[in-house]
């Protein structure tokens, strides 16, 4: 296996399973952690799976990265530049930790594109 063979693959191996450890962490906690004000059974969860919406939509785009490096990579920065504005401009609040999560899903995103394009032009 060539040098750029293993390259591009740990860049797509880190975007995609990072991004997935992400989305999935977030997803669960965005699902359970307001549904205690719903009742805290399976149908407060369905309540409250709007504010799991973000993070539906994340995964979607990674399953598109995952067959389409550059467009789901490119999708995928584009995404997580909207939610690190939404997560931390948008209002009153601000908190370190959910502006450095927020801000590596633009990065790894990228990763995507870098790996498809080292592919591409070797």
């Amino acid at each position: 296996m060539s040098a750029y063979n293993k390259t591009t693959n740990l860049l797509r191996y880190t975007a995609r399973y990072s991004l997935l450890l992400i989305a999935g962490v977030l997803l669960a906690f965005s699902l359970l952690s307001g549904s205690l004000d719903y009742g805290g059974n399976l149908m407060a969860i369905f309540k409250n799976s709007p504010n799991a919406l973000p993070w539906f939509v994340l995964i979607m785009l990674i399953f598109i990265a995952w067959k389409r490096e550059m467009l789901g990579g490119i999708l995928i920065v584009i995404y997580g530049i909207g939610l690190v504005y939404f997560f931390n401009f948008s209002g009153p609040n601000f908190w370190w930790s959910t502006f450095v999560l927020t801000a590596l899903i633009p990065v790894l995103g990228s990763l995507f594109v870098l790996s498809w394009y080292i592919r591409k032009h070797n």
